[in-house]
């Protein structure tokens, strides 16, 4: 697929904006709480700013929607054939608690498919990016790897579980009962996509509400890798940008 972009320079603005993360996680910083009660730091903005201003300076043409953007942009998006899905800090519960496990989101979507994505975890030191079309890579300092899922297990003893750390639904919980012999990981953002994605688990099941920012550049590298993004219980694919009234993702299920 020819993208009009260098993937080598949007993993960089990612990890660049990592960098910025990282200079506020390793001080004092306020946390604030957003209309939805949710939480926000300067982390947030200043990751928000950064990626904004490097992705209109290198491509002006493309239109951008971060979870951060104002209503007013957020109310062009239905005319969009092509955009930047940007999540500047994933898992903003997670960099308050200082465990590590947040994330810097990049999707370019394209007729509301996610096609390309960028995860970059800073303080893990590990950035996943990659697209159903051109497959999917991780990078440590070790060096750079092609992931691919793992087949699914025959034996539910044998399945791992992906879950979230700090949104278990009851929904989610109920699931977990078909699959008490399953092994469950607690992640904290979008590194339960990549944990299918890069073969360390088998299922993430999402039965809660997400936002559409929260998403898109895991997806690209879970269809990147040979895995699924699908509504649950619908098993449709995940669209982007196809509701005008609500930007929030249906229960979905992450599968190898």
């Amino acid at each position: 697929m020819n993208l009009p972009f260098k993937s080598e320079k949007i993993i960089e603005i990612a990890e660049h904006s990592g960098s910025i993360i990282l200079n506020i996680y390793q001080r004092d910083f306020e946390v604030k709480e957003k209309e939805d009660q949710s939480p926000l730091t300067e982390a947030d903005m200043a990751s928000h700013k950064f990626i904004c201003e490097s992705l209109r300076r290198l491509h002006p043409g493309i239109p951008l929607l971060s979870e951060e953007s104002l209503d007013a942009e957020m109310a062009e998006r239905m005319s969009w054939e092509s955009y930047w899905l940007v999540d500047p800090l994933d898992g903003t519960k997670e960099f308050v608690k200082r465990n590590g496990e947040f994330t810097v989101n990049i999707a370019y979507v394209q007729n509301h498919r996610p096609v390309f994505g960028v995860v970059h975890a800073p303080v893990l030191g590990v950035t996943y990016w990659g697209g159903a079309d051109i497959a999917s890579f991780k990078k440590t300092k070790e060096g750079q790897q092609k992931i691919r899922v793992r087949k699914l297990p025959t034996r539910i003893s044998d399945i791992k579980i992906v879950g979230s750390r700090s949104h278990q639904s009851e929904e989610f919980v109920a699931f977990m009962k078909n699959y008490s012999d399953a092994e469950l990981i607690a992640m904290g953002s979008s590194l339960k996509l990549c944990l299918v994605a890069e073969g360390v688990a088998d299922l993430y099941p999402r039965l809660g509400l997400t936002s559409e920012w929260d998403t898109a550049a895991a997806q690209a590298v879970v269809e990147g890798a040979g895995g699924k993004v699908v509504s649950f219980p619908d098993l449709d694919p995940l669209k982007y940008n196809a509701n005008s009234e609500s930007l929030l993702n249906p229960y979905f299920l992450v599968s190898a």
